[in-house]
């Protein structure tokens, strides 16, 4: 399988941000922006406290819905958690694990996440797993083998199988807010190298997994990211809380089209 095959795919993290009614209104804002839009998989990604009623809204319709995180016990004495199951229950396709947030600033290890990630995987829910490097370790040269050090860490355990159907965002940590500019070649270096490790460990599987970049993403930069031959789509952070921007951003080949 090719990028050429592999369907598109963009998922808005709406971080800590919004309302329930807030949260309703930008998801029937981008649904009705992708309504007729077939070719790419969009997905939003609400706060835990909007997941249900943003679910409700985007039900039958273009627009997955994804959770930020779960814990890896389907249930117990868990203060604070939420299991897997319960994401299914209220409507979630996808969960978004590891992201560079929750590791830099939650202590997630990739320990924790060899447990997540099959915990989500056995509840049904197809797996967004973010990986990448901080600017420390690019400028010392380790960026690809930190990366593919998490992305191994993460996936202890995961089967051939379960790894065909897998979504993985590169993060640049070190260009998000740092006033550095990852560029599109950038973004394939570690997209490809990726890809790779994942060949090297579950062989075929790898070309079937949609690999995302994750890196500021604007509706001006897509095209160029989408022009890498191991790079399926985004994982959007501020600009998919403007849906016009993040419409324009699933919608990047008609933006070509139009210049």
């Amino acid at each position: 399988m090719s990028a050429n095959t592999r369907r598109p795919f963009f998922c808005g993290n709406w971080k800590l941000n919004g309302s329930i009614a807030e949260s309703i209104a930008l998801a029937s804002e981008v649904r009705n922006g992708v309504a007729t839009h077939r070719e790419a998989d969009v997905v939003v990604a609400p706060s835990f406290t909007a997941l249900h009623a943003v679910a409700k809204r985007l039900e039958d319709g273009p627009v997955a819905v994804a959770a930020q995180n779960c814990h890896w016990e389907d249930k117990g004495a868990f203060t604070g958690e939420v299991s897997a199951p319960q994401l299914a229950d209220v409507g979630c396709k996808y969960v978004i694990l590891g992201h560079s947030e929750r590791r830099q600033l939650f202590g997630e290890t990739d320990k924790s996440l060899a447990l997540k990630v099959p915990a989500a995987l056995d509840a049904g829910l197809e797996v967004i797993l973010c990986v990448g490097e901080t600017l420390e370790i690019r400028e010392a040269g380790g960026h690809i083998g930190h990366t593919v050090g998490q992305l191994d860490g993460s996936l202890d355990g995961v089967t051939r199988e379960q790894a065909a159907g897998l979504v993985v965002a590169y993060e640049p940590v070190w260009a998000i807010g740092t006033g550095k500019v990852a560029t599109p070649e950038d973004a394939q270096e570690m997209c490809a190298a990726i890809r790779e490790r994942l060949s090297a460990v579950h062989g075929h599987a790898a070309a079937s997994v949609r690999i995302l970049y994750g890196g500021s993403v604007k509706a001006d930069n897509m095209a160029a990211i989408m022009a890498q031959p191991d790079i399926d789509g985004a994982l959007v952070g501020g600009a998919s809380l403007d849906a016009g921007e993040f419409v324009r951003i699933c919608r990047y080949r008609e933006q070509v089209a139009e210049t």
